[in-house]
């Protein structure tokens, strides 16, 4: 019972890190449009690293917002892909 518990609130922290990513770049893409004051990229990374990379790549073509930066186009796939990885060691190793 315990155990489902908790994979609950993975969930919950996965859907919601990724909402966090999808709307962060929404946010800076809308800024970057309107000559505001930008998103770091430092926090956007961090968003990523924090499991947020669905969200965050969605995020980048769906607003096509740094898509042209290989820093992004080949750093956030290659944090997801390493989480996921990760992950799946941790899953089938426990």
């Amino acid at each position: 019972m315990k155990m489902e518990i908790e994979l609950k609130y993975i969930i919950l922290y996965v859907i919601l890190i990724n909402i966090i990513g999808f709307g962060t770049m929404a946010l800076d893409k809308f800024k970057a449009q309107k000559g505001y004051w930008r998103t770091p990229e430092k926090t956007i990374f961090t968003i990523t690293l924090l499991g947020g990379g669905i969200g965050t790549i969605s995020g980048m073509y769906l607003f096509r917002h740094k898509t042209k930066k290989p820093k992004f186009t080949l750093g956030f796939p290659t944090i997801l892909i390493s989480e996921i990885i990760i992950i799946a060691y941790f899953l089938i190793k426990y």
